[in-house]
């Protein structure tokens, strides 16, 4: 009787699919590999299209239900982009791997222009993201932003119809979706700091399960993990959830880890940006110490410098904006 299948948790939209995928056929490469299989799980953020991402409280939009399943043993595994995964992981839940990373800039897709910098003032541009709309409204605040939510393959079929001028999406998931020929421009990360971890995609795991461990080492990229985990721990220190108008990018480069990371007033009236690096060298756990310490270094100087005044007045507007 062969070995038991692994279950991987996953949201149903094209995207996550596609990593979910992604996942499966790296662990199926492995000699002696187990069957896999898909068992698809609708999250609060697949439910709950009628209100902004940004209204929404709390965290973990798009995987607590996932991450429940996982705990319950209705799955192995929970594959996620790891954008979407909270800085702080529920107990009995680890980040077993991070896939090498895709390109973490944002695009801009347009069916009026070939770059930001060419759209006609007034132009109506759709985001979700509250990160978005504040580097929107710095680098061009003539610009008009307007909610936009659905799976990427909705979002371009509404620039399509002309219902916007412009989007912004990841260029990650338009590559992987095989749309980057949709892409009008790739967005500066000095102009458009991409999100915390935008680009990776996460696999979980519960701490204990050693077989679907052992299956998941050889997925886990040490340029990718190491610059993560830079940015999970200045997100974490600065608010610990993802809907914040944060970016960071973090960059291995032979021995030493790159972080810049910017955090802008959701007006774009103000820009507080940080930047560092560390050596790399020691064993892996003093690796990652290293990189969270750069992270978390570059949070204090964020802070000292009135990022959280910035995002406290970011909070108080847009309290005011619900109804």
């Amino acid at each position: 009787m062969g070995a038991r299948a692994l279950r991987i948790g996953t949201r149903a939209s094209a995207l996550a699919l596609w990593q979910a995928r992604h996942v499966a056929s790296l662990i199926a490469k492995q000699p002696g590999a187990p069957a896999v299989e898909l068992v698809h799980i609708k999250t609060e953020g697949d439910l709950r299209t009628d209100v902004p991402l940004w209204s929404v409280g709390g965290r973990a939009f798009f995987t607590k239900e996932i991450d429940r399943a996982l705990l319950a043993s209705d799955v192995d595994l929970a594959v996620h982009s790891l954008k979407d995964l909270s800085t702080v992981l529920e107990s009995g839940i680890e980040l077993a791997a991070v896939l090498e990373r895709e390109d973490s800039r944002d695009a801009l897709l347009s069916t009026q222009a070939k770059s930001l910098h060419e759209l006609p003032s007034g132009a109506r541009v759709g985001t979700s993201s509250l990160r978005r709309r504040a580097f929107l409204a710095h680098a061009r605040p003539d610009l008009v932003p307007v909610e936009l939510r659905g799976n990427v393959p909705t979002r371009l079929e509404r620039l399509h119809e002309g219902k916007y001028d412009a989007i912004v999406l990841a260029v990650a998931g338009l590559k992987r979706l095989e749309l980057d020929q949709h892409v009008s421009e790739r967005l500066d990360k000095r102009v458009f700091t991409p999100a915390v971890s935008q680009g990776a995609v996460g696999v979980c795991a519960r701490t204990n399960d050693e077989e679907t461990l052992r299956w998941l080492q050889a997925l886990d990229h040490r340029e990718t993990r190491l610059a993560t985990t830079a940015e999970r721990a200045l997100l974490r220190r600065i608010e610990g959830g993802c809907q914040v108008p944060l970016g960071a990018s973090g960059t291995v480069t032979g021995q030493r880890l790159h972080l810049y990371a910017a955090v802008c007033a959701l007006d774009g009236s103000a820009l507080l940006t940080a930047e560092g690096e560390t050596q790399l060298a020691g064993a892996e756990a003093a690796l990652l110490q290293s990189a969270a310490e750069l992270g978390r270094r570059l949070a204090e100087d964020l802070l000292a410098r009135g990022a959280e005044k910035l995002i406290a007045r970011e909070r108080a507007e847009r309290s005011a904006e619900l109804p």
